[in-house]
């Protein structure tokens, strides 16, 4: 069989190592901080590059290898290079590729260390940042300059659940000759492959659904061959490399993504219908309710709905803190994309230190619950939400 013909499942459970002389079935772990040539022309021809070979962990491992190359071939991507959180992953994205004096345009829905980047640590190499509204995607054309670089977004996005075409996205960064780069975190290489809609990065934090198990920290980004060399080189000399250990873990996490992420999608569609029709619950976002404003969107972009809940709790920021104190079987916790169900309440706590203008303008409310649904059996996820909200 031609390997390009393989399912999802197939490259996710098949993408392996070379089997070593012991001829294991598992792919071990590469616990080597360094690797050893076998004269002074190997080491000559590995560090000029003529070799593509292994010779510092912080450069590549074979265990990182493996992961990213399961990463490259479920979003479609060229290349790829792995880090140690997703926060590095997003910061040495942005950092190898800009220069003092670009601009970029993003949407204001950005998970909050993305926010501070932007705003706090940038600026300070003349770095300038733009927020569009993504419930107003017509407006984006207007924020690009002629110093504009990068056009970035999440979606879904963290922590209200909108959606933004990203059909659109790559339309707006062909025609203005923009790198377009995606946060696909919530969505995983499952649900959503950006790059077939115009991408030329996508950005994961593999903490989240691709482990799955609340188990290690990771980071990915995967696109064009050309962005992700500049990528390698700047995160080569910088060192926030992905550890073997961790690497690892994830790829073998990825052998079991299609079945998690179906289950976390139905448990999360079930509970999504439960607190739609739950009389203190004023709204509810999630991608496959139709009452979700981008739900034709989210239908023609992602297989599935993803795991993520938005909806608001009647009540403000104190329905919002005693919902949280009557939580029982639940987590709270700052993670998602669990085992377990975890849920948050953003502007007592995340956000709680935004003024409220500041948390409206990235839609979180005063009653913003968000849920990270998880893989029990949703019958007891259900009651337990239940019985809070009561």
């Amino acid at each position: 069989m031609n390997e390009q013909d393989f399912g999802f499942e197939t490259q996710a459970i098949r993408t392996q190592l070379e089997r070593s002389q012991y001829q294991e079935h598992s792919v071990p772990l590469y616990l080597s901080s360094s690797f050893v040539f076998e004269d002074a022309e190997d080491m000559r021809a590995s560090f000029t590059e003529e070799k593509d070979r292994n010779i510092y962990s912080r450069f590549s491992n074979p265990n990182t290898t493996e992961f990213v190359d399961k990463i490259c071939k479920m979003e479609g991507a060229e290349a790829g290079y792995a880090f140690a959180t997703g926060m590095a992953a997003v910061y040495s994205t942005f950092a190898a590729l800009l220069n003092s004096g670009d601009h970029i345009v993003s949407a204001s829905s950005v998970f909050g260390s993305t926010h501070a980047l932007f705003m706090t640590y940038f600026p300070k190499w003349n770095i300038e940042t733009s927020y569009f509204d993504i419930n107003k995607p017509e407006t984006i054309e207007s924020f690009i300059k002629p110093n504009t670089k990068i056009l970035y977004a999440e979606s879904p996005t963290n922590p209200a659940v909108d959606i933004i075409d990203l059909e659109l996205l790559g339309a707006i960064a062909k025609k203005h000759n923009l790198i377009l780069i995606i946060d696909n975190c919530f969505a995983t290489p499952y649900i959503q492959q950006p790059i077939k809609w115009g991408a030329h990065l996508v950005v994961h934090s593999a903490t989240k659904l691709i482990d799955g198990q609340g188990r290690v920290l990771g980071g990915v980004t995967v696109g064009s061959e050309d962005l992700i060399r500049q990528i390698y080189l700047f995160s080569r000399n910088t060192g926030p490399a992905l550890s073997p250990f961790n690497a690892w873990i994830l790829s073998k996490s990825l052998e079991t993504l299609v079945v998690r992420v179906e289950k976390h999608c139905e448990n999360a569609l079930k509970v999504a219908e439960f607190l739609e029709n739950n009389p203190n619950v004023n709204s509810v976002k999630y991608p496959f309710l139709k009452s979700h404003p981008k739900y034709e969107i989210a239908k023609k972009q992602m297989l599935l709905g993803g795991n993520i809940i938005a909806f608001e709790i009647k009540g403000g920021i104190e329905a919002g803190r005693q919902f949280l104190d009557k939580i029982k079987l639940c987590s709270l916790s700052a993670n998602i994309g669990d085992t377990r169900t975890i849920v948050t309440h953003p502007a007592s706590t995340t956000h709680s230190k935004l003024s409220v203008e500041e948390r409206l303008a990235v839609s979180i409310t005063d009653g913003l619950v968000r849920v990270s649904v998880g893989l029990e059996t949703v019958k007891d996820v259900i009651a337990d939400l239940e019985q809070a909200l009561s």
